[in-house]
């Protein structure tokens, strides 16, 4: 486990390889973060690093996040804490930015609000095949059976039904990071992470990086950092 960063998604871009082949990459702006709490075994039962970012005025915060800032020196409206394997040399107040953390070349995984789709049938949330739409039949997109008889003679929970779609916190794991500029603040990372442009996301290392499959996919994957041709994007989504 290691510290991770918060940042905004900004969009998606399309970047080059050296032999002209075009790689779907999202654009991350990582500001920089400041520590604001330690968690040890002693106090707390376990170890972390409690990160803030994005700088705002007093009224947008409460008078216990106020106070609980004091120390940071800095009103942050963004808090998350990341599980550490050490508290060594690291600071209340400290600043971390985006190449203090991340390195092109290695895998992340990136946690985001996916976009808010209001309430959806049973066709559109869960991917239903629906019902015949020949002749005789009144149904076509409708849920169907969503019990038997007497027994249970209940509607079991989380039956997939119709409701509220979206708006989930999802990790997406192991993308590759193809560039970091830090005079930027920008993290470049292989392929599209969740939430809306402008939504906020947490970086991390990636969980299972360690795993045969992951390392078997970093060796097949890790000649686009080095052929990737710096300062050609094409613009796709903002």
């Amino acid at each position: 486990m290691a510290i991770g960063l918060i940042g905004k998604k900004k969009g998606m871009i399309r970047v080059f390889l050296k032999d002209g082949t075009a790689v779907p990459a999202t654009v991350i702006e990582i500001k920089p973060n400041y520590i604001t709490a330690i968690r040890t075994k002693e106090k707390d039962g376990y170890l972390a690093l409690q990160v803030g970012a994005f700088e705002g005025k007093e009224k947008h915060l409460t008078k216990p996040q106020l106070g609980h800032l004091k120390k940071v020196g800095k009103i942050l409206r963004v808090l998350k804490e990341f599980r550490v394997d050490s508290v060594e040399g690291y600071q209340i107040g400290q600043e971390l930015k985006v190449s203090d953390v991340f390195q092109t070349g290695e895998l992340v995984d990136v946690v985001g609000k996916s976009k808010g789709r209001g309430f959806a049938g049973t066709m559109k949330r869960w991917d239903f095949g629906g019902f015949p739409k020949s002749h005789g039949h009144r149904y076509h997109r409708a849920v169907g059976s969503i019990g038997n008889r007497s027994d249970p003679g209940r509607v079991w929970k989380s039956k997939r039904m119709a409701g509220h779609w979206g708006n989930e916190p999802i990790r997406v794991q192991s993308l590759l990071v193809l560039d970091v500029i830090p005079e930027k603040g920008i993290l470049l990372v292989k392929g599209s992470v969740p939430g809306p442009n402008g939504g906020i996301v947490f970086v991390e290392k990636s969980r299972i990086a360690n795993r045969k499959s992951q390392r078997l996919k970093l060796n097949r994957i890790r000649y686009m950092v080095d052929t990737l041709v710096k300062g050609v994007t094409e613009n796709e989504g903002g």
